[in-house]
C-alpha cells in the first residue's frame, strides 16, 4: 500500500499537500487517486466507473451560473466527481450528496477525507427518491445531477454495477431528478444537469422540467469533435414560481461548447473550462 505522498498520482511538490497523505491515507491496489480540481483528488476503482467529461461539465456549469451558492445538493453522486469539483469551486458552501451504491459511497467518503472537507460535506447513502433521505424543509441554492441516460434494455449493459447504474436508469429517470430538484431548490435556486441532445432525449428533459414546475432557463449543447453534431447538452433550470411570468417558457440556447478540435486535440474552449475548475488542461 502507498503511504508516501510523493507517490500519489497527480500531486507534485511544491503544491499544497492535501490532508490525506499527511494522515497516511493509502491507495489500495484496486484504486487510483487522480487529480480533479486544484489540489483536490478523487479515489476511483481501476476497473470501475471513472469520472467523465459529462461530470466535469455538470459541475462547471452549475457553479458558473450559481457562483454564490451557500448550500448545494448533488443527486446520484456516484463516486463524488461533481460534488468534489463543486466543493473546490465553492469553498464557502456546505454540501449534501446522495448515492445508493455502497461501493461508490466508500470511495466518495475517502475522497472527502483526503481533501479535508468533512466539515462541510455530508454524504448520504440511499435512493434520493426515498422520503427519508431528504427532509421536506431542506432547501439548496444549487442542485446538480448527471442522471443515467437510458432505460434498462436500451443498450449493452455492463456487468459492473457502478458502470451499469451510471448509464442505465436503475434508480430514477430525468423526471425523478427534476421532481426532487423542484422540491428542494431554495427560492431563486439553480438546478444544473446533463442529458443527451438528440430529439427524443431532449423531449424527455423538456417534459420532465415542465411536469415538475421547472423552467429550462438556459441550455448549452456540447460537441465532442468540432464540426460534429452535439451529443449531449447542459441544462440550467429554475422553479417557475421564482421567475416573472413574462420570462417563463423562454430558454436561452448558448453557443455549442467544443471539447476537441477536428484533428482530435483538446479544444481551447474546453481547456479554459478545465482551468476554471482547477483541472490540469
Amino acid at each position: 500500500m502507498v503511504t508516501n505522498e510523493t507517490h500519489f498520482k497527480g500531486w507534485t511538490k511544491p503544491g499544497p499537500i492535501p490532508p490525506g497523505p499527511a494522515a497516511g491515507m493509502t491507495v489500495e491496489p484496486h484504486e487510483t487517486l487522480d487529480a480533479i480540481s486544484g489540489h483536490f483528488r478523487l479515489f476511483q476503482l481501476r476497473d470501475g466507473h471513472r469520472f467523465s467529461t459529462d461530470d466535469i461539465l455538470t459541475a462547471w456549469y452549475g457553479t458558473t451560473w450559481c457562483p454564490a451558492a451557500r448550500t448545494a445538493l448533488d443527486l446520484g453522486s456516484g463516486l463524488g466527481t461533481v460534488g468534489v469539483i463543486c466543493a473546490w469551486r465553492l469553498p464557502g458552501a456546505k454540501f449534501v450528496t446522495i448515492e445508493a451504491q455502497s461501493e461508490s459511497v466508500v470511495l466518495a467518503k475517502k475522497s472527502v477525507c483526503y481533501n479535508g472537507i468533512e466539515d462541510r460535506y455530508e454524504i448520504r447513502e440511499g435512493d434520493f427518491r426515498a422520503p427519508e433521505i431528504l427532509q421536506a424543509g431542506e432547501k439548496f441554492d444549487l442542485i446538480t445531477g448527471s442522471p443515467p441516460y437510458f432505460p434498462q434494455g436500451a443498450g449493452i449493459e455492463s456487468e459492473h454495477p457502478q458502470k451499469l447504474a451510471c448509464r442505465f436508469e436503475l434508480r430514477g429517470t430525468i423526471a425523478d431528478y427534476c421532481v426532487t430538484a423542484a422540491k428542494h431548490l431554495a427560492p431563486g435556486g439553480f438546478f444544473a444537469c446533463v442529458f443527451p441532445h438528440e430529439p427524443a432525449q431532449l423531449a424527455r428533459v423538456e417534459a420532465a422540467a415542465k411536469n415538475s414546475g421547472l423552467i429550462i432557463v438556459r441550455k448549452r449543447p456540447v460537441v465532442f469533435r468540432d464540426g460534429d453534431p452535439p451529443l449531449i447538452a447542459l441544462f440550467g433550470m429554475m422553479r417557475a414560481e421564482d421567475l416573472p411570468e413574462w420570462f417563463r417558457g423562454q430558454t436561452w440556447t448558448e453557443p455549442d461548447l467544443n471539447i476537441r478540435t477536428r484533428d482530435g486535440k483538446i479544444h481551447p474552449e474546453y481547456s479554459a473550462v478545465k482551468l476554471a475548475i482547477g483541472f490540469p488542461p
